[in-house]
C-alpha cells in the first residue's frame, strides 16, 4: 500500500537550469510495477556533476534529480520487475543505460549504444533520499548486488571504475609495460590501481599541472614517480626514463588537448594510448605527427563509458582487493551539503567526494 506522496516529502538535489541547482523537498517517488525503489546510501560526485551544474547537459531537458554514482538498499520491488531482488538487498546502479536492442548492443558493444540514456539525466538520479530504478536499467541487468565485504561508499565508486576498466580492456596491456597516466584526479588514481592490480604493469608515472593535486593523489596511489608538466617537458622526461624508448601504455584522463598530443609524441613502438578524457566541445581538435602513428605502429583508443558487465567486474575487483577504493574516498558529506561537495570537486581538494543522503 502506498501512502499519499504528499505526506512523504524527501530532500533531493534538483537541476533547474545551468547555474541553478537546488536542494528541495519533493514527493517521495512511488514504485511502478516494473521498477525497484531504493533508499540511497551513497551517491558519489564527479567532474561531470560540476559541468552539469555550470553548463547543463544536452540530455537534461527537464527539472531532474542529479547524481549517477549510486549505491543503496532495496525498499520495494514492483511485482513485474525483472531480476530477482528482495527488500533489504544492497545494490549498485549503472549510470549509462544501453537500449539492449540496437546494432551496437546486439554486437555486445553496450558501452557505445547509440540510444543510451542515463541515470541522473533522462531518469532521476541519486542525490536524493529515495530513487526509482527504472525498468530499462533492470532490462539490461544494470542493478547489481553489492558483495558483503564492500561498503555502500565503495560500491558507489564502481561506476567510474567501470569506465576505466572498459578503457584498459581495449588496450592489450602487457605485464611490465611502462605506463603514464595524465590527470591526477580520481579517474587517474583509479587507472593506476587497475593498471597495477589487474594488468600487472611495470613502472607507473603520474602527470598533472596542479602540484597540490599531484601530491595528494601520489600520496594515495604511490606511483613510481610524478611529473609536473607545468614545470618540465613531460615528453623529454618520459623518453629519458625509458632510455629513449618511450611509454608502452599512456592514458589521458584529463580534458586537455595538449596531453593527447604529448601522448602520441612519447609513445614507444607498438605503444597503446587511451584518450579517456573528452576535450572541450568548443576546441576538440589536436595536431599530431601522423607519421609517428604510422611508423611506430601506435594504437589509439577512445573510451568514455562502460557496459553493465564492467560494473559487475568493478564490484568484484573491489571485493577481492585487486583494486582498493576505500582510501580514495577522502570526503563524506550529507545531502544537505551536496552543493558544497561540487565545490570541493571543482577545486580539486579531495580525491573522491561521496554524498550520503
Amino acid at each position: 500500500m502506498h501512502l499519499d506522496a504528499k505526506e512523504h516529502p524527501m530532500k533531493a538535489l534538483r537541476f533547474h537550469a545551468p547555474g541553478d541547482v537546488r536542494l528541495e523537498d519533493v514527493p517521495e517517488p512511488t514504485c511502478g510495477p516494473r521498477e525497484v525503489k531504493i533508499r540511497v546510501r551513497n551517491c558519489s560526485t564527479c567532474g561531470t556533476d560540476v559541468k552539469i551544474r555550470n553548463n547543463g547537459h544536452v540530455n537534461i531537458t527537464r527539472v531532474t534529480t542529479m547524481g549517477h554514482e549510486i549505491a543503496g538498499e532495496v525498499v520495494e520491488v514492483g511485482p513485474q520487475a525483472q531480476g530477482d531482488f528482495s527488500v533489504g538487498d544492497r545494490v549498485q546502479v549503472i549510470a549509462a543505460v544501453p537500449c539492449g536492442d540496437c546494432h551496437e548492443c546486439k554486437k555486445g558493444w553496450m558501452e557505445v549504444c547509440q540510444n543510451q540514456t542515463s541515470v541522473g539525466y533522462q531518469y532521476d538520479g541519486g542525490f536524493a533520499e529515495y530513487m526509482i530504478v527504472p525498468e530499462q536499467v533492470l532490462k539490461v541487468d544494470g542493478l547489481n548486488l553489492i558483495p558483503d565485504n564492500v561498503g555502500f561508499d565503495e560500491a558507489s565508486a564502481a561506476e567510474p571504475f567501470a569506465c576505466a576498466i572498459n578503457a584498459q580492456e581495449q588496450m592489450n596491456i602487457e605485464e611490465g609495460d611502462f605506463t603514464v597516466v595524465f590527470g591526477a584526479g580520481p579517474i587517474g588514481c583509479m587507472h593506476i590501481r587497475i593498471a597495477r592490480g589487474v594488468h600487472k604493469v611495470g613502472p607507473v608515472w603520474l602527470v598533472d599541472v596542479n602540484a597540490e593535486r599531484l601530491a595528494m593523489s601520489a600520496e594515495a596511489v604511490q606511483p613510481d614517480g610524478v611529473i609536473n608538466a607545468a614545470e618540465e617537458d613531460v615528453v623529454a622526461r618520459v623518453l629519458e626514463l625509458t632510455g629513449g624508448r618511450g611509454a608502452d601504455v599512456i592514458i589521458t584522463a584529463t580534458p586537455a588537448n595538449i596531453t593527447q598530443e604529448q601522448a602520441i609524441a612519447m609513445a614507444a613502438r607498438n605503444g597503446r594510448i587511451s584518450f579517456f578524457g573528452g576535450l572541450p566541445k568548443t576546441n576538440p581538435t589536436i595536431t599530431a605527427d601522423s607519421n609517428l602513428i604510422h611508423y611506430r605502429q601506435l594504437h589509439i583508443h577512445g573510451a568514455n563509458g562502460s557496459a553493465p558487465h564492467h560494473h559487475k567486474r568493478a564490484l568484484e575487483y573491489i571485493s577481492t582487493g585487486q583494486i582498493p577504493v576505500k582510501d580514495l574516498i577522502t570526503r563524506h558529506v550529507p545531502l544537505e551539503q551536496a552543493l558544497d561537495a561540487f565545490d570541493i570537486v571543482a577545486r580539486g581538494e579531495a580525491i573522491k567526494v561521496t554524498v550520503e543522503p
